[in-house]
């Protein structure tokens, strides 16, 4: 079984502690989302590896190298965008991010780290101009640490584009969601800029914005999992089927053990988080010596 941790917030940010915790006890709880009863989610016997996601790595190296000690391979799936504070609020810089990045691909191996540009969003301090300029000085940074970017352009939500619209009243931009063509067109340039760098492009769950030079993206990765254990000379993961979360997403199975509106981020185009106010309080309240992340209620 692969452990997501997680897509719905950024454990490795703000809740290292916990995770460290129940990784020790072996298990987390987890509450389900969508109704239904928590699980228990084991977090040691029966993993073959673990994804994590993340905008900050920094806080989490000391649990890292834990997992590795276990014996457990590991992907980190990094997010850097460049992006301005008024569509970031406390994101810390790229030249931060990237040095992370560089710091785990030298302790953990080349495949230890994936590179997301994710989500594309189109405002006018984020054109097409300035993506294409952000991107390639990104790739420049990072080429030799990762060998995978991954994008995405932004899913607007209807929770989304209302979170995306009052921060463009207070910060004063604007924003769009161009058609499908225009989205097309940069991501072929993206990818010529990932490929002239040694760097794969591919795209998260976006089947209708391929072109070549382009391919589907398997987030939770169980091949590039593989490919860590063979790094570090430990037993690979077991097979695991695919099983996505949307047509066209080629993710492995995996468990996911994070909680929405836990993450204080402040990223106006978050899917995961209604309300940052929300995500501060909740954080505040956070108990690290809890079996769940956010309990239920």
């Amino acid at each position: 079984m692969i452990v997501s941790a997680s897509y719905r917030t950024d454990i490795p940010a703000f809740y290292g502690a916990w995770f460290l915790n129940r990784f020790h006890a072996g298990f987390a709880r987890v509450v389900n989302p969508y109704g239904g009863p928590p699980s228990a989610v084991p977090l040691r016997a029966g993993v073959d590896g673990f994804v994590f996601w993340t905008r900050n790595i920094g806080p989490f190296l000391p649990v890292l190298a834990e997992v590795k000690r276990a014996g457990l391979p590991f992907v980190v799936q990094y997010t850097i965008t460049g992006y301005p504070r008024a569509l970031e609020t406390s994101v810390i810089e790229a030249a931060r991010s990237v040095a992370l990045v560089a710091q785990v691909a030298a302790e953990y191996g080349p495949h230890a780290v994936v590179w997301r540009y994710d989500p594309v969003v189109f405002t006018d301090l984020t054109p097409a101009a300035v993506h294409r300029e952000s991107f390639a000085r990104l790739a420049d940074d990072l080429a030799g640490a990762v060998d995978e970017v991954v994008v995405s352009f932004a899913t607007l939500y209807r929770k989304t584009a209302r979170n995306l619209a009052a921060a463009a009243r207070a910060q004063h931009f604007d924003w769009s969601d161009p058609p499908a063509e225009a989205k097309r067109a940069l991501a072929a340039e993206l990818a010529g800029l990932a490929a002239a760098r040694g760097l794969r492009l591919t795209l998260c769950t976006q089947p209708d914005h391929l072109v070549p030079g382009t391919s589907a993206a398997a987030c939770v990765d169980a091949a590039r999992l593989a490919a860590v254990a063979g790094d570090w000379g430990v037993r690979p993961p077991a097979r695991v089927r695919q099983k996505g979360n949307r047509p066209g997403c080629l993710c492995a199975e995996s468990r996911d053990i994070g909680a929405y509106d836990s993450c204080p981020h402040g990223c106006t185009y978050c899917y995961a988080v209604q309300s940052r106010g929300r995500a501060k309080a909740r954080l505040a309240v956070h108990d690290p010596e809890g079996e769940f992340l956010i309990p239920p209620g």
